[in-house]
């Protein structure tokens, strides 16, 4: 009697460790996926444009027209790719000159700027927001994205774009 009463305990007590061992794996899993879901876990997906100062805008991109083979227009440069999730959506990567006295790079004393391309902007202010990092205007949205910048600590001012995949005519930013 007392072997049958020693081993329905000892079953009892492993199948109550194995409940809650279960239980307390399942809500810690739970916890896990919830993190993950609420975590901005993809920020710059690549590079949306190189931007650089210079004397004289227009003879430097006929330089680069003749030199390099740069289709250029009003606004520099596009370079045309296929984004790497569904390549049936283009990308592109702009490459533009800005008069060395003009104040688009303001605050940044720099004389480039790069913008990278991002996803779920707004949400990716919020984030830098909470990390101390400096944000330098608001989100601005056009035809063919959504803007902002912001500074890194060596005071480069950065633009992020998060684009709306309509690359037809677009107008020009101020």
């Amino acid at each position: 009697m007392k072997n049958i009463l020693l081993i329905l305990a000892l079953v009892t007590t492993f199948g109550l460790g194995f409940f809650c061992h279960s239980l307390i794996t399942q809500q810690a899993n739970n916890k896990v996926k919830k993190m993950e879901t609420n975590h901005v876990t993809k920020k710059v997906t690549g590079i949306g444009g190189i931007f650089f100062k210079c004397k004289e805008p227009a003879k430097v991109k006929d330089w680069y027209k003749t030199h390099l083979g740069f289709d250029t227009d009003d606004y520099g440069a596009r370079f045309e790719w296929l984004e790497k999730d569904d390549t049936t959506k283009k990308g592109v990567t702009q490459w533009s000159l800005f008069k060395e006295t003009g104040n688009y790079f303001a605050p940044s004393t720099k004389e480039f700027m790069i913008n990278y391309r991002v996803e779920n902007l707004v949400n990716l202010v919020e984030q830098l927001k909470k990390e101390g990092v400096a944000i330098v205007d608001k989100v601005e949205t056009y035809d063919y994205g959504k803007f902002v910048h912001i500074m890194d600590i060596e005071g480069n001012k950065i633009e992020l774009w998060e684009p709306n995949f309509d690359y037809g005519k677009t107008k020009k930013k101020p």
